[in-house]
């Protein structure tokens, strides 16, 4: 299995969110994680930060946050220049999905946990 280096944006400290578990599971598979998120916090040995750090190398972008909250990003994301930008429930947002088509990065819609779960990740 090769290493994906994930930043995981909207990440939360909260175990019931969706975001959370995907920080687990990724850690857990083997992956280096990078989280953003409102609130600071550790999940599974990541520390969340609560402003966007510098990207370098970054294979995959997921998405865990609404469309509106995403726009603070998207020149963040760009200027990362990721392999895939995963769109998951609720963070679907074809604003953003030209964007990047735009910039050559491709988007997927996607659950980040049902892809590490069945291995396509």
């Amino acid at each position: 299995m090769k290493n994906k280096k994930t930043l995981v944006l909207g990440a939360s400290i909260k175990a019931e969110r969706m975001a959370n578990k995907a920080i687990i599971n990724l850690v857990s598979k083997g992956h280096s994680v990078l989280a953003i998120g409102q609130n600071a916090g550790e999940v599974a040995g990541i520390k969340i930060q609560t402003k966007a750090v510098p990207l370098k190398n970054v294979d995959t972008v997921t998405l865990y946050l609404n469309p509106s909250r995403q726009r603070d990003y998207y020149n963040y994301i760009v200027e990362a220049s990721p392999k895939r930008v995963i769109f998951n429930p609720g963070s679907e947002n074809p604003e953003l999905m030209q964007l990047l088509e735009l910039n050559n990065i491709k988007s997927e819609v996607a659950c980040t946990l049902t892809l590490l779960a069945t291995n396509q990740y």
